[in-house]
């Protein structure tokens, strides 16, 4: 069992990790093996009750009257674009600091990604810059809802009426997130989700999901996720095969139930970071991560900005004190050598470039205890002020 936050003292801890999958598994295992018992007895493997169920559970959460079950994120972001027919010569709007999926389901059909630059607070898509972007060839803009908050939706959405163009929201990382009081994956025509085990809500493998409201999307989208096949052996379109299975399915729908809690825990974490970054005189050293309060932040990553061309160098030393950190992301998507065949002007991503540069990601899971959250702000003022003392003597 996770050990409780009274019952560890500073003096025994010597590393934290990045993430801990394992502590937040543990205390549904009976749970979850229940399940996996019902479904090997069962022999419904892939679209069974436990399925079902996700699906139902995930459009309630979501406040969307569809969810649709599928293999993967990057899957979700695919079958949407192939549901709004995205082919050759189509152009979408998208971040270049995101993961890679986002910018790939889009090649692999064939169109054209145009990489835009983000707000340097938010790290969310900047809703100016995709209105500079917008051509006779636009025909969707995917808003990342990056680290667990949600895009600035109003704007994005108003220049997507105005131009007719769709919208899918990349809901990857912001289960449980809203905006303005609207569910992450409700505000555009569909929500892409990932349940990648690190996510706010993850599996055992890979496993994705699809929200809307419409009512003919949802039905292509099962559609297209099974071989474009209705009925069996008659194939009225070419799909994939993307669906999901019943024990990631169990999975899920036993940790659903604590989403919620585990969202405040990790908003209550992201607090006690604020104020322990304060007390160690690190608010004039770092850039802290900034939430709308408009929206509702799940903190799927805690991101501080690391200037002066440190970052890399903190980064290690903390490695060295055995505490885990991450570069969400080092290389944005529009430096990536397969994307060098795009004629990008670097100029207008200047944001993102220095983001590139400077991002720094610190352990937020929900299990995290106090006295871990002390032992990595301790740990970092460390390594600022060795930094600090290193510039001063070449200086």
């Amino acid at each position: 069992m996770p050990t409780p936050n009274n019952a560890v003292s500073k003096s025994e801890i010597s590393s934290v990790p990045l993430l801990d999958v394992g502590r937040g598994n543990l205390p549904l295992k009976e749970e979850i093996m229940e399940s996996f018992s019902q479904i090997f007895d069962s022999g419904r493997f892939i679209g069974g009750p436990h399925c079902q169920s996700l699906e139902q559970s995930v459009a309630q959460h979501c406040e969307t009257e569809f969810a649709v079950g599928c293999a993967s994120g990057s899957d979700a972001l695919l079958l949407a674009l192939m549901a709004i027919g995205i082919e050759a010569g189509d152009e979408v709007i998208l971040p270049s600091f995101t993961f890679f999926a986002t910018a790939s389901a889009v090649t692999r059909l064939g169109g054209t990604p145009v990489f835009v630059d983000i707000d340097p607070q938010t790290f969310n898509l900047d809703a100016a810059a995709i209105e500079r972007a917008i051509t006779r060839r636009t025909k969707a803009i995917i808003p990342v809802h990056l680290f667990g908050q949600c895009c600035d939706m109003q704007p994005i959405m108003d220049l997507a009426n105005h131009h007719e163009l769709e919208v899918i929201e990349d809901c990857a990382q912001s289960i449980g997130a809203n905006y303005n009081g609207k569910p992450a994956g409700s505000i555009g025509r569909m929500g892409c989700f990932s349940f990648y085990p690190t996510k706010n809500l993850g599996g055992m493998g890979d496993g994705g999901m699809l929200t809307t409201n419409d009512p003919q999307i949802a039905d292509r989208l099962r559609l297209l996720a099974n071989h474009g096949m209705r009925p069996r052996y008659y194939h009225q379109e070419i799909g994939i095969n993307s669906r999901l299975d019943s024990l990631q399915a169990a999975v899920l729908g036993a940790k659903m139930k604590h989403l919620d809690t585990w969202s405040e825990q990790r908003k209550e974490n992201a607090a006690r970071y604020q104020k322990l970054m304060i007390e160690n005189g690190l608010v004039d050293q770092v850039i802290l991560p900034s939430a709308n309060s408009n929206s509702r932040h799940v903190w799927n990553q805690y991101t501080i900005r690391i200037p002066n061309g440190w970052r890399d160098n903190v980064r290690q030393q903390m490695t060295d004190m055995n505490v885990g950190t991450e570069i969400y992301y080092p290389i944005p998507l529009h430096q990536q050598v397969c994307f060098s065949y795009l004629d990008i002007d670097k100029s207008t991503l200047s944001h993102t470039a220095q983001a590139g540069n400077e991002v720094l990601s610190l352990p937020i899971f929900p299990e995290l205890t106090a006295a871990e959250q002390e032992h990595v702000v301790k740990c970092l003022s460390s390594a600022m002020q060795a930094q600090t003392t290193q510039y001063r003597m070449a200086s």
